[in-house]
């Protein structure tokens, strides 16, 4: 496997119809033109390559503040870590501190990937972060959770079992949060896509009993640090 970044015309436009495939559409997730242009502003598109193959991409900016805003990653399975270290390295390369970016909350492997397997922190929740949305895996509102990365260190993920009170249910009828007086759980599907695809009226439900746990702890200073494997965020003060 190798990684570097891709600076040609033929390159970038590759990635972009890569972009438009993960995402089942047929139109620019983002386009060649807007790709190359991050690239002339100083930001940069990495793509994993297996042999001839691409097999993954992320693309980034350097912000003013010293940090990198990662705006898009797609990868093939076992692909998406070694590609974030290699977007990281050349964040660091630069000079940056951390680096930013959202995710769908309810996308529970995301989560774990994201707050586990990286180490990062969600640090804010956005309603309709992009305004409705339709291709193959979004539909409806674009809510988001942002997700902040600290490049000088390592934080060492927790995973704490859900416990204490249920003080909220699911659309399923199961409990969607729980809270022990410090700490607060709040689960998700284990297959947001398959729900949309089957229910998508059960789908907006969960999104938006979702959105209104998080909305509340990120009001009271809390922010999200682990993901278990059974679909349960863990939320701490700051």
């Amino acid at each position: 496997m190798r990684f570097h970044a891709i600076t040609d015309v033929p390159g970038i436009a590759r990635v972009a119809r890569y972009y438009a495939d993960v995402w089942e559409t047929t139109l620019d997730v983002l386009s060649t033109e807007t790709l190359h242009c991050v690239r002339h502003a100083g930001g940069a598109t990495i793509g994993a390559f297996d042999g001839d193959e691409l097999v993954g991409a992320t693309t980034g900016l350097f912000c003013p503040d010293g940090s990198v805003y990662s705006m898009i990653a797609a990868a093939r399975p076992g692909v998406g870590h070694p590609l974030k270290l290699a977007q990281r390295e050349w964040a660091a390369g630069l000079g940056a501190r951390s680096m930013r970016w959202t995710y769908d909350p309810l996308v529970a492997r995301n989560a774990r990937f994201n707050l586990v397997k990286l180490g990062a922190v969600v640090t804010e929740y956005t309603v309709d972060f992009y305004g409705p949305m339709n291709d193959g895996v979004n539909t409806g509102e674009s809510d988001r959770l942002t997700v902040r990365w600290d490049l000088t260190g390592s934080r060492e993920p927790h995973e704490p079992e859900p416990r204490g009170e249920v003080t909220a249910t699911a659309p399923d009828g199961e409990p969607l949060r729980r809270t022990d007086g410090e700490r607060i759980w709040c689960r998700v599907p284990r297959d947001i896509v398959q729900v949309r695809k089957d229910s998508p009226d059960q789908a907006d439900e969960w999104r938006v009993a979702v959105r209104a746990v998080f909305v509340d702890a990120f009001a009271d200073g809390y922010v999200a640090t682990s993901m278990s494997r059974d679909g349960w965020y863990g939320l701490e003060r700051r």
